[in-house]
């Protein structure tokens, strides 16, 4: 594999809004640490992107027009690229805390995600996925059209591995009460994972419909992993 017992070489570290937060290269895949805590890595692209694929499967909005997606999490935009590769796909709209990972996207991960922040079907925000998910559902009282066929949510690396504390409230039921409140009725909620975790399995459960775990074979050999739920039975 192109990073097996390759040294991690620092390209920076900074003081970002709610931590520290640095990308490293590792050969010729690159990982982002935040807090300390591994955050997202090139080499993990393949669960980032069936998270969005398989998702994208399953939408059938009842109105006519181009797919709606919110993205809590930018990452190093795997997810975001293959939003954008979907031709039914009008608009994406993506929150992102941290600017440092932004201005990362933009000059070394560009080559990486085939430079998906250049794409004008992207609304990118610079703050926190909550405060989006609360102005969303707020827009949405007052115009159902803004209703999200997609939302994905890769802050962390699951319920009980986050990247920051208050990020536990996307996994718990304010969060989860959002989200649903923010998806068209046929619509579906995506939630990135490294592994199964039935607390919030169980939870998801009581707020959306056909729940499902998937698992995905990521090039270093482990299992990158998602959850799927739908707001409505399809």
């Amino acid at each position: 594999m192109a990073w097996s017992g390759e040294t991690a070489v620092v390209i920076e570290r900074c003081h970002g809004l709610a931590g520290e937060i640095q990308i490293q290269r590792r050969g010729k895949e690159y990982e982002i640490i935040y807090n300390g805590v591994f955050l997202m890595a090139t080499y993990n692209g393949a669960s980032e992107k069936a998270v969005v694929r398989e998702a994208l499967k399953l939408v059938n909005p009842c109105e006519k027009g181009p797919l709606r997606i919110l993205m809590g999490g930018l990452g190093v935009g795997y997810s975001l690229r293959e939003a954008l590769d979907w031709e039914e796909v009008g608009r994406v709209i993506v929150a992102e805390i941290e600017p440092a990972v932004i201005r990362w996207n933009r000059e070394i991960l560009g080559n990486v995600n085939k430079e998906a922040l250049s794409d004008p079907r992207v609304g990118l925000v610079n703050c926190d996925f909550r405060k989006v998910l609360e102005e969303e559902a707020q827009a949405v009282m007052q115009d159902p059209a803004r209703r999200y066929q997609l939302i994905v949510v890769d802050t962390d690396n699951g319920s009980s591995w986050l990247s920051l504390p208050s990020n536990a409230f996307f996994y718990q039921q304010g969060g989860l009460q959002l989200i649903k409140e923010c998806l068209h009725p046929r619509g579906v909620a995506c939630f990135w994972s490294s592994r199964r975790e039935e607390t919030f399995e169980n939870q998801l459960k009581s707020w959306f419909r056909g729940v499902k775990f998937h698992t995905v074979p990521e090039k270093t050999g482990k299992a990158g992993a998602f959850y799927l739920a739908g707001k409505a039975d399809a």
